[in-house]
């Protein structure tokens, strides 16, 4: 493989590139800010997202990105969800034919609500559609740069195009598995950061374990609804892009959205948290566009809906946990009752 290219210089983009450095004779990774670029080259180190990560020197930083694209093979982008639409229409002037576009952004776009590869979808030609994969998993960018072992699944329409991800980023301590699912392991990413803001906040009310099983178990309940609705398969939540992925956000502090939920159940203002964070939270927008999502497909999700109130109308946390806890009686898994029990 002659040449991959990442295209943003964040703390995951970064440790991308050393694991594409390893299978690449060539990486080129992309920074708009030119004094980040000249000092991430000097230095062979993100000294500002990736600290103590030593880059290999196949890592070459560009800031034009048709210089960045020019003969690569491989085009991942590590972007915030916000920034796809913007960034796709950026590449699509310069991407090589033969390239593959993988999305390693993780989340909705807020105004038309749809999953990123479907906005991909729209900014690219026809040719490249097909050619479109995810990747998506349980993967702190610090400890992927430290090389710690981490497991993560390539999706795409295409097996072929699945498969090459696969080969492109197999190492020795980066397994990654295909699912056809692109649905479900786009939600599975997107949604778990919300299920994170709220055991985060449940963490700063001073809860136990107790509150956040419930809440990575309830949570993981309302992500396969509304997967389900978008015509995703309830197997794929079960995977690393579904349980997975929402055991180490909800539980790890390299989770930004967790820290977040954490200063906003200790009372801290949004605002203050996201300015203190200096890092895209993507929990927080995620929240609005899955609510508004979920009221136009018609799925009960209760703690989507608390964690929105509590970050957009002002509610308070406390409230929003009385509010769960003494919801309407349900069953626990209610298909199983309707179906199997006559109760």
């Amino acid at each position: 493989m002659k040449k991959a290219t990442v295209i943003g210089a964040g703390s995951w983009g970064t440790a991308l590139a050393t694991v594409l450095a390893e299978n690449f004779d060539t990486v080129s990774l992309w920074t708009r800010n030119e004094e980040d670029a000249r000092e991430i080259q000097a230095s062979k180190e993100n000294k500002r997202y990736l600290p103590g990560v030593k880059l290999n020197d196949k890592i070459q930083v560009f800031t034009m990105i048709k210089n960045a694209l020019r003969d690569a093979s491989l085009v991942v982008l590590s972007v915030p969800s916000h920034a796809i639409r913007e960034t796709v229409k950026s590449v699509a002037a310069f991407l090589p034919r033969e390239a593959v576009l993988v999305n390693t952004a993780k989340g909705l776009e807020i105004n038309t609500l749809l999953p990123l590869s479907k906005v991909m979808e729209e900014e690219l030609p026809e040719y490249y559609r097909k050619k479109i994969a995810i990747l998506s998993g349980p993967s702190h960018a610090e400890e992927v740069g430290q090389k710690i072992p981490t497991a993560v699944v390539s999706a795409a329409y295409d097996k072929s195009v699945a498969e090459y991800v696969q080969d492109a980023f197999m190492t020795s301590n980066f397994r990654v598995y295909t699912n056809p699912d692109v649905i479900g392991v786009e939600l599975g990413g997107a949604l778990k950061n919300i299920i994170a803001l709220a055991t985060g906040i449940s963490d700063g009310l001073g809860f136990g374990d107790n509150s956040k099983a419930a809440l990575i178990t309830r949570g993981l309940t309302e992500i396969i609804r509304l997967g389900k609705k978008l015509g995703a398969e309830s197997l794929t939540f079960a995977g690393l892009t579904g349980i997975g992925d929402l055991i180490v956000t909800c539980t790890s502090m390299h989770s930004r959205n967790r820290r977040a939920g954490i200063a906003i159940g200790k009372g801290k203002p949004l605002h203050k948290v996201l300015d203190e964070m200096g890092m895209v939270v993507e929990g927080v927008k995620t929240t609005k566009a899955a609510y508004k999502l979920s009221k136009k497909m018609g799925v009960e999700m209760p703690i989507t809906t608390q964690v929105y109130r509590i970050l957009y109308e002002g509610e308070n946390p406390a409230v929003g946990v009385k509010n769960l806890m003494q919801r309407n009686r349900k069953h626990e898994v209610e298909e199983v009752v309707i179906n199997k029990f006559d109760w």
